[in-house]
């Protein structure tokens, strides 16, 4: 397979930390330095323990983007829930349907799936069900971003809120031009991801895969 750095990266090397995580990370780190100083070992100990563990959550490590002609690259980390055909979804007759389930443990930044221009960002307030049912994709607190991918083609991604998370970030815009595999936005804490694909799409994937954003293939484009 050819394959490309991450159009972002380059040549140089980002900060590793997503920079919607610094203000958690700063007021884990100051907790756990004012508890030290008023000798509360023991929850100086938890919250230094918990500042590790927020640091983690908001990695943003680079990717290698597949170069793959028609490939649709995964939008988000996590474990395929979903693939099917649906119908009527987000203004499309017919489209190919995969869900990613993140848990805590996944990297929660989002990437985008192909090349195109967002044509309209969408955000619906919702409920919190648990991400990894299938009615959190109609009842969650959800963000869904239109691309435009030429040849008169759509794409749909929609970001999901789930049991834990609670805020949905989204960094693009309408009328803005995205690369394969670049970085949109994050879902804090536990979420889940649906990507609408053209009908005509060929999955790649199939229900209990493990993906990366911006490196896995979902699926490809004829």
């Amino acid at each position: 397979m050819n394959t490309s750095m991450h159009p972002e990266a380059g040549g140089k090397r980002r900060f590793p930390i997503a920079f919607e995580g610094i203000p958690f990370i700063a007021v884990a780190a100051f907790v756990t330095i004012y508890l030290a100083a008023l000798g509360l070992g023991l929850g100086a100990w938890f919250f230094f323990a918990l500042t590790l563990f927020v640091t983690w959550f908001f990695r943003d490590p680079e990717r290698v983007i597949p170069e793959e002609k028609g490939a649709i690259v995964s939008p988000a980390d996590g474990k395929i829930v979903y693939v099917d055909t649906v119908k009527d979804a987000f203004g499309l007759v017919s489209a190919l349907k995969v869900s990613i389930f993140m848990t805590v443990f996944n990297v929660h930044v989002n990437r985008a799936p192909t090349a195109g221009t967002v044509t309209d960002v969408v955000y619906h307030p919702g409920k919190f069900f648990s991400a990894n049912l299938d009615k959190a994709s109609l009842d969650n607190e959800r963000n869904a971003v239109f691309l435009d991918i030429g040849r008169g083609r759509k794409l749909v991604v929609v970001q999901i809120a789930g049991l834990i998370a609670r805020r949905i970030v989204c960094k693009t815009k309408t009328g803005e031009d995205l690369r394969r595999g670049q970085r949109f936005g994050i879902i804090r804490f536990g979420s889940r991801v649906d990507c609408y694909l053209p009908s005509d799409a060929k999955p790649g994937v199939t229900v209990g895969d493990k993906v990366l954003a911006g490196a896995s293939i979902l699926g490809y484009l004829p």
